[in-house]
């Protein structure tokens, strides 16, 4: 079993910065895909980022690309994402997620977090 537990999220204005961190228990993430995902209020869960066990292949949902960036420290047991350039449209819940695989899709996730609230005022 793994247990996944995001930090860092808040309150931010259009623009600026935010770095949410998951940090894991249980079993070390060395050999885990981490994934971050996000839900807004009446939405379904959708893809962010995803980085491979070595951080050798990085994945981003178009929306994020370029204003994103996953990254990931496996002798802390903690992923990371650094998220620049705010929008009021990334206003969501924020989870990370651990795969064996390099998956995109929610359903192809194993163990997840709780999540944390980021709002993006306008």
């Amino acid at each position: 079993q793994v247990q996944l537990v995001e930090s860092g999220g808040g309150l931010v204005q259009a623009g600026g910065s935010l770095r949410l961190s998951c940090a894991a228990s249980g079993r070390t993430l060395s050999s885990y895909t981490m994934g971050w995902f996000r839900q807004a209020p009446g939405k379904e869960r959708e893809f962010v980022a995803a980085i491979s066990w070595g951080g050798g292949s990085i994945y981003y949902a178009d929306s994020v690309k370029g204003r994103f960036t996953i990254s990931r420290d496996n002798a802390k047991n903690t992923v990371s994402l650094q998220m620049t350039s705010l929008k009021p449209e990334d206003t969501a819940v924020y989870y990370c997620a651990a795969d064996y695989g390099l998956g995109t899709k929610p359903m192809e996730y194993d163990y997840w977090g709780q999540g944390t609230q980021v709002t993006g005022s306008s």
